[in-house]
């Protein structure tokens, strides 16, 4: 509660920081006048950008076990040793972790892991049958702390806050620049012409690849800081590097792009700015170095 609180008090205050300096520069008495309020595109924005980011993050166990096709493991019931062994392991973490003890799932797929759910004390830790088929125990243990660091450290709703800063700002950049092209360029003094909707539009796409950029960065200091979790979690720091160095040598499953971020090891990115994950051999350098 206290990160949420901590991050909707930022987009607050840069939302009134902004319109401040709008009005100080008298941009915004200039837009009132000329019929768009930067207060009210402000506001709306942030509804708008926030929406979609809480909406994802609240479904995002369902979406993840109905996407994945996972079978989430009953603790009282596991239908053999491995499934006794993951969910008694994830516990364990948990516990040491100070969580809540998360749901386990296993999902077909080639090597890979994701941890996602809105609340600590309410997620789901997933693994996939290639991930088990070409690791040892202590690999998967370490692949597993990687994971419920992850939770312990917030980043599902860290990620999503962030989501909703950026949205916030795409959609209220974009749609201050349609306005002045409309009036400006194509100068349209009745109502919101075309000119408004067409750069809007391309506006939107041009400013949220580059917001995505912002994310991603994050989505990467993420994945080291529970590569550290997992080593404290274990006591160690081999197993996360054995385990790293593993996943290096073979293909990783893809996720389904809403919750890629989340997995242990990321989908091909065009570019490195756009990666959720920093390359394999950059998280055991850190490692190793103890950052």
């Amino acid at each position: 509660m206290t990160r949420i609180l901590l991050f909707l008090a930022t987009n607050l205050a840069v939302m009134l920081v902004l319109s401040i300096a709008m009005n100080v520069l008298g941009i915004g008495r200039f837009l009132t006048a000329e019929g768009l309020d930067p207060t009210a595109l402000l506001v709306f924005s942030a509804i708008i950008g926030f929406t979609g980011a809480i909406i994802s993050l609240l479904t995002s166990k369902w979406m993840a076990k109905r996407s994945t096709g996972a079978h989430v493991i009953d603790p009282q019931a596991p239908r053999n040793a491995q499934e006794a062994w993951l969910v008694d392991t994830v516990h364990q973490l948990a516990d040491r972790a100070g969580i809540g003890r998360p749901e386990v799932a296993i999902y077909d797929g080639a090597p890979n892991a994701f941890a996602t759910g809105a609340f600590k004390n309410d997620s789901l830790v997933a693994v996939s049958t290639g991930l088990l088929q070409s690791m040892n125990e202590e690999e998967v243990m370490a692949v597993l702390g990687h994971e419920v660091a992850h939770i312990a450290n917030g980043d599902m709703v860290t990620l999503t806050l962030i989501q909703g800063v950026v949205n916030t700002f795409v959609i209220f950049f974009a749609r201050l620049v349609g306005y002045f092209v409309d009036r400006v360029i194509m100068k349209n003094e009745r109502g919101l012409g075309m000119g408004y909707y067409a750069a809007s539009i391309v506006c939107e796409i041009i400013f949220g690849i580059l917001a995505s950029i912002i994310v991603a960065w994050f989505s990467r200091r993420r994945e080291y800081r529970a590569d550290a979790g997992s080593a404290s979690l274990l006591g160690s720091r081999t197993p996360m590097i054995r385990a790293l160095a593993r996943l290096g040598n073979v293909e990783a499953g893809d996720l389904p792009k809403s919750f890629e971020a989340s997995g242990i090891s990321g989908g091909k990115s065009i570019a490195a700015l756009f990666a959720s994950h920093p390359p394999i051999e950059d998280r055991i350098r850190a490692l190793q170095q103890g950052q």
